[in-house]
């Protein structure tokens, strides 16, 4: 796992090259909980 620093407000989380959360993509940022639960659906 690495953390890779964007640019312009851009947020998103890769778990081994799949994009499991996107900013971008939604419009907001993840609510509390929400990336690790996206993760462990994988």
């Amino acid at each position: 796992m690495s953390l890779v620093e964007g640019k312009g407000g851009v947020f998103e989380v890769t778990v081994d090259g799949s994009t499991v959360f996107s900013k971008a993509a939604l419009g907001r940022f993840p609510a509390y909980q929400e990336v690790p639960l996206l993760i462990t659906m994988g």
